[in-house]
């Protein structure tokens, strides 16, 4: 995974463990705690099970809301 990657997966794990997001998520209140605008994005494609076979972060739980897959 590439450097923004990286550090996105940091800063959720962050944000998760410090309660600015709770530990189900969505990927709205993942923009709105880091300031990105990619959430929507980003979580989906590194959910486990995604299509592109890229990392697994994430669980998805329903539609629109995640967890760290840890």
């Amino acid at each position: 995974m590439y450097s923004k990657g990286r550090k996105t997966i940091t800063d959720i794990q962050n944000a998760v463990e410090n309660g600015l997001i709770p530990p189900e998520f969505t990927p709205k209140q993942v923009n709105s705690a880091l300031k990105i605008n990619y959430g929507g994005t980003f979580l989906p494609k590194h959910r486990v099970n995604n299509p592109g076979n890229n990392t697994e972060l994430f669980i998805r739980l329903r539609k629109g809301l995640y967890k760290l897959n840890n």
